[in-house]
């Protein structure tokens, strides 16, 4: 299969218009992360979605979904690379939560059309993009202390913010994915934090994802 870059490119920019950066969710019962990893040198799309209570934080539901990967690793396309796997996962799930918080960028990407985006656009839900990287766009100096927060700019456009989410630890670069707001998606993510460097949604989906020993005893509990 030849992979037509450019027009996937083309497409961003096409479906970044449809982008709404504004709050349009209802009151939130249910809050859901996202996550995605590779199995088997890559062949295998992992793709996690946990849903937890609001505001207890407390897990509801999680659903894991194993597709063939349908794309190589291309920077600043890693959206079509998980996307289909998040998708499987959201169909599978029973309790849709109102907001998810991704892991990965929202519109933080040079063509503002993160995974965030694009997995909010798809399955109609509004997303924040939690990212552990920067990808695009610059900050002020970031304080040491936890909830230090500068905007992340690019020229005179705010692309979302620079978050240091926990005292010793690298920051989070949050973004709106879809039917969010600047300030908005800031607040969330703070509301998420629970003295870890991920806020919980995106921790738990991390945790399951990889598998990690804490997450599967959790889950032998809740199964």
């Amino acid at each position: 299969m030849v992979l037509d870059t450019q027009q996937l490119r083309k497409e961003q920019t096409s479906q970044a218009s449809k982008i709404i950066l504004q709050d349009e969710f209802p009151s939130l019962k249910l809050i859901g992360g996202a996550d995605v990893g590779f199995e088997q040198q890559g062949s295998i799309t992992r793709a996690v979605i946990v849903v937890l209570s609001w505001p207890q934080l407390e897990l509801v539901e999680y659903q894991i979904a194993r597709i063939p990967t349908q794309l190589p690793y291309i920077p600043g396309l890693l959206s079509f690379r998980e996307v289909p796997g998040l998708m499987a996962a959201w169909e599978k799930i029973q309790h849709k939560p109102e907001l998810v918080l991704v892991d990965g960028q929202g519109i933080a990407h040079p063509r503002r059309f993160g995974v965030a985006c694009h997995f909010g656009l798809q399955a109609n839900v509004a997303t924040i993009g939690v990212a552990k990287s920067r990808l695009c766009g610059d900050a002020a100096e970031l304080g040491d202390s936890p909830e230090s927060v500068q905007p992340l700019m690019a020229g005179e456009n705010q692309l979302g913010w620079v978050l240091r989410s926990k005292k010793r630890c690298k920051p989070l670069y949050v973004s709106p994915g879809y039917k969010v707001g600047f300030s908005s998606s800031l607040s969330w993510v703070k509301q998420c934090l629970k003295g870890y460097r991920l806020p919980e949604p995106t921790r738990f989906a991390d945790g399951i994802a990889s598998n990690r020993t804490f997450f599967k005893r959790m889950n032998e509990k809740i199964s």
